[in-house]
């Protein structure tokens, strides 16, 4: 076998060194915080939002959605963490109002391009319930954001499902993936939330098997899937369900996946458990 000459190896080398470079990783992370309630005796937000905060710096998050998060939830997690900056519309009146699907990014990494919010029902452009929900509007919160480091730009849809209806649900994926379309094209996207609904359900599936999204669980080699995603303050711990999902196009890979049942004395930051997936583009 003839040696390569060295021009054209250091050529190839340099080209390696440039698709390492441009692989960025992102780690990204889908938490419903629990609202604020006060009668959650024992887990009050009070004492709680430092262990929220702590695992979310922990664990390095660049990017994540939440889910229930009042306007002052939001507000002691900027103030936590002032690296991260937000957007999110309250789904009472599109304005401050009522629970949150806010997005949270690291500034120094991401610049926000774009954003916006829709609400899960027939009138999305406006706060209104959908279909057969009963008690609460429903939005999906998103961002357009560009990556400082590599200058890629990406779609990131955050959303909180309604917990009762089931055809809410279901209509709710089919909404979703029609705004995907619209807002972002054959752009990058990445959509994460509580969906209320398993691997067995239509509203999961819907989405999964669009040919559009792909679920990270299904995508990592070792998924770290030892417990359910919703706790219930540790009630509920020997159940077997996930239902906060992080989904992407074809452009990500996955590096990881897993559910973070960090706790503190024996609580848990909230009634979910964190939802993480580091990627790769």
């Amino acid at each position: 076998m003839k040696c390569i000459p060295k021009i054209v190896f250091m050529a190839l080398l340099f080209i390696c060194v440039g698709q390492l470079a441009n692989a960025q990783k992102i780690i990204v992370a889908t938490f419903n915080l629990r609202y604020d309630n006060p009668r959650d005796t024992g887990n009050l937000w009070v004492n709680r939002k430092q262990a929220a905060t702590d695992l979310i710096r922990f664990h390095e998050f660049d990017l994540f959605g939440t889910q229930e998060g009042l306007l002052n939830q939001l507000n002691d997690i900027n103030t936590a963490l002032p690296e991260y900056s937000r957007y999110g519309a309250g789904r009472d009146d599109g304005k401050d109002a009522g629970e949150h699907s806010a997005i949270f990014y690291k500034t120094d990494r991401f610049k926000l391009l774009d954003k916006g919010d829709f609400w899960l029902s027939q009138t999305p452009e406006k706060p209104s319930l959908g279909w057969d929900a009963t008690c609460c509007n429903r939005i999906c919160t998103w961002v357009y954001l560009q990556d400082k480091q590599s200058g890629k730009k990406f779609w990131y849809f955050n959303v909180h499902y309604d917990h009762q209806g089931v055809v809410a649900r279901e209509e709710s994926s089919k909404l979703i993936l029609q705004k995907i379309k619209t807002i972002a094209g054959n752009g990058m996207v990445l959509l994460t939330g509580d969906f209320n609904g398993d691997y067995t359900t239509v509203c999961y599936q819907r989405i999964a098997n669009s040919g559009v999204l792909k679920d990270t669980h299904g995508e990592a080699k070792h998924a770290y899937d030892n417990n359910t995603s919703f706790n219930d303050f540790g009630k509920q711990l020997q159940d077997k369900e996930i239902i906060d999902h992080i989904f992407t196009t074809k452009q990500f890979t996955v590096k990881r996946w897993g559910i973070l049942t960090d706790s503190y004395h024996g609580k848990y930051p909230s009634d979910h458990f964190p939802v993480m997936a580091e990627l790769s583009y």
